[in-house]
C-alpha cells in the first residue's frame, strides 16, 4: 500500500476538525476526498503533508511512518502537494518557478554555487531538462518564459502541477486543482490528472466539481464534519443513500 492512514484524527480546542479517519490510497490510482466546506478534507492533507501534528493516529508511507514528518520531509519522501490557491512566485517565469520545484533533490551546497563546481554544473543541466520536461508534460512549455502573474489561471495550475511534479514524488496531493478554471477547460486538465499514474505518479484528488471526480477517481471518501461518511467506487458512492442524503442530492453541496 503506497499510503495508509489509521484512525486520523485533530482537535483544535474542543472541536474534532478530523476524527478516525482511516484510508488506503493505492500505488497508480487516483483517490478522491470530498465533502463541503469545513467537511476536514484540507486538515486530512495538513496532516498527511505534515503541516498539522495529528492528536491521534498514523499516517506510513510505503510503509515507513511520517506521522510526526515536516512538510519538507514529505517532499523528500515523495509526496508533493499543489494548493487550493496557485503558489506561485508571481514575478518569476514559469521555468524558473518549476525549477524551484527541484531544490528538494539537489545535492549542491553554496559553496558549488558560488565556485561553479562540475557537481554545480551537472545538477543544472539536469535540473532544467527536467524543469522543462515537467513543462511539457503538464502541456505549458510554450510559456516557460512568461512571467507566473502574466498567464491565465488554467496555466497557472498547470505549472503549479509541473512543479510538484520536479520534485520527482510518487503521490501527489491535488487541493482543489481545477477551481477557478472555466467549465470549458476543465475536461483537459482532468486529462492531465488521469495521466500522472501512467508517469508513475498517484493522486488523492480533494475537488467540488462532481462530475470531474466521477469520472477520474477509482476510489472517494466522503467526509461529513470531519468524519467518514462512505468509501468506495464512483458507483457505490453514488448509489450510497447517506451520501445522497448529505450531499449529492443537495444543492448546497455544489454551491460549496
Amino acid at each position: 500500500m503506497l499510503l495508509e492512514i489509521r484512525g486520523l484524527g485533530k482537535r483544535f480546542g474542543g472541536l474534532d476538525a478530523v476524527k478516525d479517519i482511516d484510508l488506503d490510497v493505492r500505488e497508480g490510482k487516483v483517490t478522491a476526498v470530498i465533502g463541503p466546506n469545513g467537511a476536514g478534507k484540507s486538515t486530512l492533507f495538513n496532516l498527511i503533508h505534515g503541516f498539522y501534528r495529528p492528536t491521534s493516529g498514523t499516517v506510513a508511507f510505503n510503509g515507513r511512518d511520517i506521522t510526526q514528518s515536516s512538510p519538507h520531509s514529505s517532499v523528500v519522501e515523495g509526496i508533493a502537494r499543489t494548493f487550493q490557491t496557485t503558489h506561485l512566485f508571481d514575478e518569476s517565469t514559469l521555468l524558473e518557478n518549476v525549477l524551484a520545484g527541484r531544490i528538494v533533490r539537489s545535492k549542491s551546497n553554496v559553496f558549488d554555487a558560488i565556485f561553479h563546481s562540475p557537481r554545480h554544473r551537472r545538477e543544472s543541466k539536469v535540473n532544467q531538462d527536467a524543469a522543462l520536461e515537467a513543462l511539457e508534460f503538464c502541456g505549458v512549455a510554450e510559456h516557460r518564459h512568461d512571467l507566473a502573474s502574466n498567464v491565465p489561471q488554467e496555466v497557472q495550475k498547470r505549472t503549479a502541477v509541473a512543479m510538484a511534479l520536479a520534485t520527482q514524488p510518487e503521490l501527489i496531493l491535488l487541493d482543489e486543482p481545477a477551481g477557478g478554471i472555466p467549465e470549458e477547460e476543465t475536461t483537459d486538465f482532468g486529462d492531465l490528472i488521469r495521466s500522472l499514474p501512467g508517469r508513475g505518479v498517484s493522486v488523492l484528488l480533494v475537488e467540488h466539481k462532481m462530475s470531474m471526480i466521477m469520472d477520474l477517481a477509482d476510489t472517494i471518501l466522503v467526509l461529513d464534519h470531519g468524519q467518514k461518511l462512505a468509501v468506495g467506487s464512483p458507483a457505490e458512492i453514488q448509489s450510497n443513500p447517506a451520501v445522497i442524503r448529505a450531499y449529492l442530492g443537495s444543492t448546497t453541496y455544489e454551491e460549496d
